[in-house]
């Protein structure tokens, strides 16, 4: 199956597991069991939130991750900075990336607004595999983490 019909039936079982529930965390730790138990190549899958200008980890499935991210280094804070979704085909390459665990040599970020436009979390993905990540996945995750405020 290619991504693109993969993230179409993640979206789909994560709408029907996340429509009842309002919290936040609950939803974001549905959204990151799903998609590592089921993307193959997710070898890390998980939030960070932007609190007080810090972030700091929230629910995540892998190995154990940074619990607070380096202000204004890494690829986490390189999309927040840029607003913008950012895919690092390796991440050797990329300057001031924050290695929680040397295995990672692929990453995606994607910022989430909240309902006024403020980003508040971002979902980060690590692969151990290089250029492992897309536009594919770039517009199914984003999707997918769309479900944290509907």
């Amino acid at each position: 199956m290619d991504k693109q019909k993969k993230y179409e039936r993640l979206y789909i079982q994560l709408k029907e597991l996340v429509k009842k529930e309002t919290d936040v965390i609950a939803r974001m730790a549905t959204i990151n069991a799903v998609l590592y138990h089921k993307m193959d190549y997710f070898f890390w899958c998980g939030f960070y939130r932007l609190l007080n200008d810090e972030l700091i980890v929230g629910p995540y499935q892998g190995p154990i991750a940074c619990m607070k991210l380096a202000k204004n280094k890494g690829v986490c804070w390189a999309a927040i900075n840029k607003q913008q979704i950012i895919v690092v085909e390796d991440v050797r390459n990329f300057k001031d990336h924050i290695a929680c665990d040397s295995r990672s040599l692929s990453e995606i970020v994607i910022p989430i607004t909240n309902s006024s436009g403020t980003i508040e979390f971002v979902l980060d993905v690590d692969s151990k595999s290089l250029n492992s990540f897309d536009k594919n996945d770039a517009e199914g995750l984003k999707k997918i983490v769309s479900l944290l405020f509907t």
